[in-house]
């Protein structure tokens, strides 16, 4: 394979850097191969600790938890609003002619 073979050479290579690269390679061998067979990713685990690390760094510390979860939410666009009923409709009567 391929991958077997980048990693062999560059283990061999004479560069500190480049057989680091060949240890790490060998390291994460099988979540390389599971992520090309399944196309799999944590992209999105990621993103969304993004959005959580940066709604906390501008919420200097939340006393509520609620309050924070609900700025997560906000901020990730995961919040769906209760629709507000409607306003009654007040009838009102039609104005005497003066005939």
């Amino acid at each position: 394979m391929l991958l077997d073979k980048a990693i062999v050479g560059c283990k061999a290579d004479e560069v500190e850097e480049i057989r680091s690269l060949g240890e790490t390679l060998e390291r994460w061998l099988t979540e390389i191969l599971n992520h090309h067979r399944t196309g799999a990713s944590n992209g999105s685990t990621e993103g969304l600790n993004l959005c959580v690390k940066k709604v906390n760094r501008a919420g200097r510390g939340f006393t509520s938890f609620e309050n924070y979860r609900l700025r997560v939410r906000l901020h990730a666009g995961g919040v769906t609003w209760p629709r507000c009923p409607s306003p009654p409709r007040i009838r009102t009567r039609a104005p005497r002619s003066n005939e």
